[in-house]
């Protein structure tokens, strides 16, 4: 079935299910004297991970640090300052979630364009496509074909897919570098001709300007200044280059897919005229996983989400929150009878995202049961 985001259309709101989270939500904030943006915990986080990043490539640079080991050391730090940037910081400020300030949440927004991504490419594909149509083979591009990924049984599958289960896990370390280099550019152009520019009132003249501008400078901190200041050639100056980006990459990959494409998900289509079974919140609910909720430390570092559920109900909240409103989530969800879906453990998310894979990749004919 091919569709397009344009033609679907999710069911009236059933009974007060998210009306009624929604006014928990709000009183818990209200009552609590809470804002719903960052906080002093998220400015810290902020100033870390952008530490995380920037001081290593400062170290290396000022030739502080020279020797060779030492300095794929620094990149492989680099690596997790650049997904702890993603994870953390532009993932809440262009969810508008950092601040009720606009300014702030597009100027931090830009921190993807400073590692090498691009906000406005990033926004179209996340926000739009993916946080509405979560989970819906042929909108949601986060489970698009992807030549020798299979993410979703209604997706073609060949025979190579058989052994996706193992060998997905080494191209997940590609994601961040083939962003920079391909697909912004491959991004930009369809979003254009989709009329998803065009939907977002964006100016393309601006975009691409933007686009090209931030790689160049992208292209300058990261790859003229080193080649000619460090004590490196070309394939060592590559080799740290890419392991940083591999480090990122994986760290998304591993946080990012088991949320959705994992043992138990649901792929739910619409009928012949587009129309969704549930409404927009209860599709959520049966298409997003929770892991790992109880893990501190893996919650701080990621940005709160492995708190998904809370994160798709509530993208337009800081995730510093998630783990004080998710009980509100989980309760409500019961009262009405609807799924809260949850892996107790990190392993057990992964472990459940490899078992997906293998079924996928198995067999051709592999339909998990849809919510038709």
């Amino acid at each position: 079935m091919n569709v397009s985001a344009n033609s679907i259309k999710f069911s009236p709101l059933r009974g007060d299910f998210f009306s009624t989270l929604n006014q928990r939500v709000n009183e818990y904030f209200k009552s609590n004297n809470i804002s719903r943006y960052a906080n002093s915990e998220m400015k810290v986080k902020t100033a870390f991970m952008y530490l995380l990043y920037f001081a290593p490539y400062i170290l290396m640079i000022t030739g502080t640090i020279s020797n060779g080991w030492l300095m794929l050391l620094l990149c492989f730090i680099m690596g997790c300052g650049l997904a702890g940037i993603g994870l953390s910081v532009m993932h809440d400020a262009n969810h508008g979630a950092y601040s009720n300030k606009k300014w702030v949440n597009q100027l931090l927004g830009y921190s993807l364009n400073v590692v090498g991504g691009n906000a406005f490419n990033w926004k179209v594909q996340h926000n739009v496509l993916h946080h509405t149509y979560t989970n819906i083979h042929d909108v949601d591009e986060d489970i698009s074909p992807r030549g020798v990924l299979r993410m979703t049984p209604y997706s073609d599958w060949k025979i190579i897919h058989k052994f996706q289960h193992i060998y997905a896990w080494f191209l997940y370390g590609l994601m961040t570098f083939v962003w920079v280099f391909i697909k912004d550019f491959v991004r930009l152009i369809r979003y254009q001709k989709d009329g998803l520019v065009k939907n977002q009132k964006a100016d393309i003249r601006e975009e691409w300007t933007i686009l090209i501008v931030t790689k160049v400078v992208y292209l300058i901190y990261m790859v003229a200044i080193p080649l000619w200041i460090l004590p490196v050639n070309g394939w060592q100056w590559f080799a740290g280059f890419f392991l940083m980006h591999y480090i990122a990459g994986f760290i998304l990959a591993v946080i990012f897919q088991p949320a959705h494409v994992i043992d138990g998900t649901e792929y739910p289509l619409p009928n012949e005229e587009g129309r969704m079974e549930n409404s927009w919140a209860i599709h959520q609910l049966h298409t997003t996983t929770n892991f790992a909720n109880k893990n501190k430390i893996l919650s701080w570092y990621v940005g709160g989400l492995n708190y998904q559920v809370e994160h798709h109900l509530f993208p337009n909240v800081c995730h510093v929150h998630y783990r004080h409103i998710s009980k509100i989530v989980e309760q409500t969800a019961k009262e009405f009878g609807l799924p809260y879906k949850s892996e107790p453990t990190f392993i057990g998310a992964l472990v459940g995202h490899g078992k997906l894979l293998k079924e996928l990749g198995r067999n051709p004919k592999t339909q998990l049961t849809p919510a038709l």
